[in-house]
């Protein structure tokens, strides 16, 4: 949701409290109150009475005088939301707004070794031919869209060993069972960010997939759609993509700035 669409609380003294946060939150260091008056638009008079407000509960920290950070307050509710918030339960809300963009079966994976492990899906029986992955069903590594973002982000040593250990048993005649076929694949969805599964575990079946990061940067999920081969779409790399980072986000994720 962008900020535009974010509706404004009925009480404007609150809607200056989030306007000023949202300021001080943009930058790494202290904020001086001209600076913050500049940006948030608050004449600088309210925007020191509200600041000294919101310093009183910890919310703000004053370094110095005239200058304002974020609180430790903040800190503290932070890291008590994280702890009570599940992937699964961040997830729910954003792949359901997926599927109904997409009409297809949306998917939330996990790595437990060298499996994918599905443990949420959105679909709906009205939206006709799908392809609907049982929550608890598992399925290698190399042979789905979510396992390659995993093995992406493994080392090349780890890639090696996991072939060893299962052999890069083949489901189809379109499975990647040759590690130097493995290893390209891999590169590739380092470099797009979203990885494929073109009927590699189950023919007529399609996926694309984009990872999920916590606040530490650790992949902890995938994020897939599944599609009749015929129906499922290049475009909707990108909508997966963007719902993975709404998710990310939600965990806490803070994706590195582009570089130029």
């Amino acid at each position: 949701m962008s900020p535009k669409d974010t509706p404004s609380p009925s009480i404007q003294v609150l809607e200056r409290c989030f306007a000023l946060l949202d300021v001080l939150a943009q930058q790494p260091e202290s904020m001086a109150l001209k600076d913050i008056s500049e940006r948030t638009g608050l004449h600088p008079s309210t925007a020191h009475r509200i600041l000294n407000d919101l310093a009183v509960g910890r919310f703000v920290d004053r370094p110095q005088a005239g200058q304002y950070r974020l609180g430790m307050r903040l800190l503290e509710l932070g890291n008590l939301v994280k702890a009570r918030l599940s992937v699964r339960e961040v997830a729910v809300g954003p792949m359901r707004e997926l599927h109904r963009l997409t009409h297809q079966a949306v998917n939330l994976s996990v790595r437990q070794g060298d499996e994918i492990v599905y443990i949420e899906r959105a679909y709906s029986e009205r939206s006709g031919m799908q392809v609907v992955r049982a929550v608890g069903g598992r399925a290698p590594l190399h042979l789905t869209s979510v396992g390659k973002l995993f093995l992406a982000a493994d080392t090349s040593e780890r890639v090696r060993a996991y072939a060893t250990r299962t052999g890069l048993a083949s489901r189809t005649r379109f499975s990647l069972t040759q590690i130097g076929a493995i290893e390209r694949e891999l590169e590739g969805v380092r470099q797009r960010g979203v990885a494929h599964d073109n009927e590699e575990l189950e023919i007529g079946v399609r996926c694309i997939a984009a990872g999920v990061y916590d606040d530490a940067g650790n992949l902890v999920a995938g994020l897939s759609i599944s599609a009749p081969a015929d129906r499922l779409e290049l475009a909707w790399a990108d909508r997966v993509k963007a719902t993975a980072a709404d998710i990310s986000r939600a965990l806490g994720h803070q994706a590195a700035p582009h570089s130029r």
